[in-house]
């Protein structure tokens, strides 16, 4: 598995809430169970106090997003690390699910879980993950949808680093929303030449008078 991978772990974190809509799904211990994914055994350790503590780290991950996104790398860069600094992870080698033709294990690097507590553990992987994606792909490949009022945390894995959207959902809004005000531009441009030929009309008329 790539360690890449475990920056959905942020993603799926900081898209619990959305803030310009008020909305927030981390509200119970069974959502926060929801974030860890196929990871069950790891589910299972969370209690009522990780979902404030996974609110924390939250806004902590949406706050590497908001720095990345305004092009502040080296803010975005601290802020990871000092998630990093608090929340280490234990690499361990490990080949269980993958074989090869000959049947021999696939061996791979995996993230092993924090024992002490659910957001410990989770903070750590997606941390990581998160460091893994940025230092591969660059600090512009984390991004927040431009899709207003969404901003969504994304990943952008665009051959041209073009994305701009979290979702293709968000992606047709806007493209909609865009074609819209376009629209409203040229009729409202329609009406104020229409507006000026026919004042220009009355003025000749007047003068010929």
């Amino acid at each position: 598995m790539e360690l890449a991978y475990y920056s959905d772990y942020a993603v799926r974190l900081v898209n619990s809430e959305e803030p310009a809509r008020g909305k927030d799904t981390l509200t119970t211990v069974e959502a926060v169970r929801e974030l860890f994914g196929v990871n069950a055994s790891a589910a299972r350790r969370a209690t009522d106090g990780d979902v404030t503590r996974f609110r924390s780290v939250r806004a902590r991950l949406r706050g590497v997003f908001e720095a990345a996104d305004s092009g502040d790398e080296t803010l975005a860069v601290d802020l990871l690390n000092s998630l990093l600094m608090e929340f280490p992870v234990s690499p361990q080698i490990s080949g269980h699910d993958f074989r090869d033709e000959d049947g021999r294990p696939l061996w791979h690097m995996h993230l092993a879980d924090h024992p002490s507590n659910a957001t410990a553990g989770y903070a750590a992987i997606a941390a990581m993950g998160l460091a893994f994606h940025l230092t591969e792909f660059g600090v512009d490949r984390l991004g927040l949808c431009q899709a207003s009022p969404c901003r969504n945390a994304y990943l952008d894995t665009s051959t041209n680093r073009s994305r701009r959207y979290c979702s293709d959902r968000c992606a047709t809004r806007a493209n909609v929303a865009a074609y819209r005000a376009r629209k409203r531009l040229e009729a409202d441009r329609s009406d104020s030449s229409g507006l000026a030929a026919e004042s220009a009309q009355r003025s000749s008329a007047s003068g010929e008078r």
